[in-house]
C-alpha cells in the first residue's frame, strides 16, 4: 500500500488570505496557512494592518512611507518562506484603519474561500475590553474562517 496523499478539507480553497501582526499567533496560522495552501492547491495572500498614529501626532509623509516599507519587508520575509514551499505569496498592507474591516474587504474584494488567523487566547475581562479582531472578522467574513489558537510555549 502506497502512501496516501492527504485531501483538502475545503469545499472551495483555492484562494486563501492570512492575516499577519508580528505575533507568535500570526506566525502559527501563517504556518497553517501555507500547509492548507499545499493541500488544497490554493493562491496564498498575506495582509499585515499597521496603525496609524493620531493625525496630531503623525509624523509626515516620509515617516508614514517608512512605515509602509517596514511593513512591506515584514512580509517578504514570509514570501520568502513560502517561496522556500513553492508557494505563490501575494502581500497587502494598509496603513491605519479597523483591522477587522479590511481583512473582511479584502476577503471580499480577493474572493477570498478561507481567511486564516490567530488569537491571543484571551478570555473574560480581557476579550470584553480588548475587543477580538478574530471575533469580528468572523462575524463579518464573506467566507470561512481558521482561527488558529494561542499555544502554551
Amino acid at each position: 500500500m502506497g502512501e496516501e496523499q492527504p485531501v483538502c478539507p475545503l469545499t472551495k480553497g483555492e484562494r486563501i488570505l492570512v492575516a499577519l501582526d508580528g505575533s507568535i499567533y500570526s506566525e502559527k496560522a501563517f504556518d497553517q496557512a501555507m500547509s492548507m495552501a499545499t493541500v488544497c492547491n490554493s493562491s496564498l495572500f498575506a495582509i499585515n494592518i499597521v496603525e496609524a498614529y493620531p493625525k496630531s501626532l503623525m509624523p509626515g509623509p516620509a515617516a508614514e512611507e517608512q512605515i509602509e516599507k517596514d511593513a512591506r519587508d515584514f512580509l517578504d520575509q514570509f514570501k520568502a518562506k513560502a517561496a522556500g514551499q513553492n508557494i505563490s505569496l501575494e502581500t497587502i498592507v494598509h496603513v491605519g484603519g479597523q483591522p477587522h474591516e479590511l481583512i473582511v474587504k479584502e476577503a471580499k474584494d480577493l474572493n477570498i474561500d478561507l481567511i486564516v488567523m490567530g488569537t491571543h487566547g484571551r478570555t473574560g475581562l480581557k476579550r470584553l475590553f480588548i475587543g477580538s479582531v478574530a471575533q469580528k472578522v468572523i462575524g463579518y467574513a464573506p467566507c470561512a474562517v481558521l482561527v488558529v489558537p494561542a499555544f502554551p510555549s
